[in-house]
């Protein structure tokens, strides 16, 4: 067959005024046409001097497309003879889904992490939980400190890394939790992680088997139920009381092997565990021989009182892992978390850590090293403990002021956010959609729950809101929840 209509369908879709190179736009229309059948195995291709010439273009131009095309093997060159499309193509076109027709699909284990992922659609607005002070946060230290990491790198940290984090790092943050958290650890004990959530993948992933029980707080975090959910484990959720996580109502045959706490501050109840309920729950994981998972997230705004001890201070060394992140206390794009281990864990998760997600950000942990060293972390903490204290107390009298005693809000002695209880006949997904509409994030509680709700409320998060904003927020999803009692009430 003739190659005259190549040069004349060339012609007519060659954009010389594209913004992609002629190039490459030569090498995807040849590659489209050999891949849809247009373009047969074996048929010859015009010369690269004689297509050039025709489409009045460089040779160097065709060349380059054609060049490519035969390093993936859509071309091959017959010397003395010319260029032709592979014989790869002979009979058939390449493989593409016919249209209508079905994928695999992903895994029942995928389907139902996709289900409880709820991840926010768009931008958040006012009271989207977890965010912190953003427009505070000390610039000016944190980028000259990281500016002088970035500048005169460790030749070390360009390579694989497989030390747990970087040294220096696990050193100022090892002193900080054992004087901030009473958490009994060395150095070597620490490992640090992309984030709090990849710390949560590595413990489901090291200490549990597909198929094992993993008991998780009802409501809980749903980042911990997806990495669990993730990693196959059977999840049994365990209602939060007044106490805490509540041994007695998990069922008796269910034995775990993975337990998850948020014990200082539960998220989202914001319920701190007693002292009782945390000695019953050490002796449940020694009798079980089961692994726990402490979570202390935000701990460190604390409004009453000094951050309470750790879970794993008071176990003395016992099935504890103690799972921390500077997202809350830093910012969430740091993406930086940390795990402490008990020693016979060191190893096997230093090494699992290397091989499956790699090491690195050396010189964003070197400048946060520097940034606890020299104090600038401390004085952060307390500024954004004074600033949230405020935002809380604003977001509270703002609230009462217009719906008094209808909406009970959690005591919020601790952290970032509060929940709001809902009367049963509001309908708490409808109220979130139309107030998302108005740029506001009202959460539901019921998002919380791995089964159905038992109870009807949102998630307020204030700390990443400034206070003018706050109060007009608070004003407005008032109203937008009187509404919603009147259509109800009717």
């Amino acid at each position: 067959m003739s190659s005259d209509w190549i040069v004349d369908a060339l012609q007519q879709v060659l954009q010389r005024e594209g913004s992609e190179a002629l190039h490459r736009q030569l090498y995807h229309q040849l590659r489209d046409w050999i891949r849809q059948g247009r373009l047969s195995g074996g048929s010859t291709l015009p010369a690269s001097r004689q297509l050039a010439r025709k489409l009045r273009l460089g040779r160097n131009t065709v060349l380059a497309a054609y060049d490519q095309l035969q390093a993936e093997g859509y071309l091959e060159s017959r010397h003395g003879s010319g260029t032709y499309v592979s014989d790869v193509f002979t009979g058939r076109d390449a493989p593409s889904p016919a249209p209508g027709a079905r994928l695999p699909g992903l895994s029942q284990r995928g389907q139902q992490l996709s289900h409880h992922s709820n991840l926010p659609q768009g931008v958040l607005g006012a009271f989207a939980p977890g965010i912190p002070a953003l427009d505070a946060f000390p610039q000016q230290q944190w980028q000259r400190l990281l500016s002088r990491h970035n500048k005169q790198p460790c030749l070390d940290w360009l390579g694989y890394c497989h030390d747990g984090g970087l040294p220096a790092l696990r050193e100022v943050l090892c002193d900080y939790l054992r004087q901030s958290r009473s958490v009994l650890c060395r150095p070597e004990q620490i490992v640090i992680t992309q984030g709090a959530q990849q710390a949560l993948e590595l413990c489901a992933r090291l200490l549990a088997d597909p198929g094992d029980t993993v008991w998780l707080e009802e409501p809980g975090y749903a980042g911990a139920q997806a990495a669990m959910t993730a990693a196959g484990l059977d999840v049994v959720p365990v209602p939060v009381d007044a106490e805490g996580l509540n041994p007695a109502l998990a069922p008796p045959s269910r034995s775990p092997r993975l337990i998850y706490v948020t014990p200082s501050h539960q998220y989202p109840s914001g319920v701190v565990m007693t002292l009782g309920r945390r000695l019953e729950l050490l002796k449940l994981a020694e009798a079980h021989r089961s692994w726990i998972v402490e979570d202390d997230y935000d701990s460190e705004f604390r409004y009453h009182s000094q951050p309470l001890a750790s879970l794993q201070g008071l176990a003395n060394g016992g099935a504890v892992i103690y799972l921390g992140t500077f997202s809350k206390v830093m910012y969430p794009g740091l993406r930086l978390g940390y795990l402490v281990l008990p020693e016979a864990l060191i190893d096997p998760f230093r090494a699992s850590y290397a091989r499956l997600y790699r090491e690195g950000h050396y010189a964003i942990q070197a400048a946060l090293a520097d940034f606890i060293a020299e104090g600038h972390f401390a004085r952060h903490i307390r500024r954004m403990r004074e600033l949230y204290q405020i935002r809380q107390t604003l977001l509270r009298e703002t609230l009462h002021q217009r719906l008094g005693e209808q909406l009970p809000l959690s005591p919020g002695e601790a952290g970032m956010h509060l929940v709001a209880s809902l009367p049963d006949t509001v309908n708490e997904q409808q109220l979130s959609t139309v107030a998302a509409r108005e740029g506001l994030w009202l959460r539901p509680l019921a998002r919380h729950f791995w089964g159905p709700a038992t109870r009807r409320g949102l998630v307020l998060g204030y700390a990443g809101v400034p206070e003018a904003e706050l109060c007009r927020a608070a004003r407005r999803m008032a109203e937008l929840l009187e509404q919603e009692m009147q259509r109800q009430g009717r």
